[in-house]
């Protein structure tokens, strides 16, 4: 028994999914957060505001805003959020936009003497 053959819906369907491509921001997850993503060292959002962009994170792998953010929801002092090579708090923020294809990177900071 053959297979029907696609439909123009389908077709044009498959086409778009080649063609028109998807919006995402990359976060980079530090080896010290990687138990909440599985292992992952990256993880893959949709574009908005750092806000926006924790939110989507914390959705996919509960336990990041508690260690990022304060019971203010402020970004934790010794957590340092750049946006492309841009240190967030030097911009806007959590407020900061990040656009598409773009990269976040929690760096936690170390301390030491």
């Amino acid at each position: 028994m053959q297979s029907p053959s696609p439909t123009g819906v389908t077709v044009a369907l498959a086409l778009a999914a080649r063609i028109i491509p998807t919006m995402t921001v990359t976060i980079r997850v530090p080896t010290t957060l990687r138990t909440l993503t599985a292992g992952k060292s990256e993880v893959e959002v949709e574009p908005g505001t750092v806000k926006s962009v924790f939110d989507a994170l914390e959705a996919q792998h509960p336990g990041f805003a508690e260690r990022l953010l304060d019971d203010d929801g402020n970004l934790r002092r010794f957590v340092n959020i750049f946006v492309s090579d841009d240190d967030v708090r030097f911009m806007d923020g959590l407020n900061t936009e990040v656009p598409d294809g773009e990269t976040v990177s929690i760096v936690p900071a170390v301390a030491g003497g």
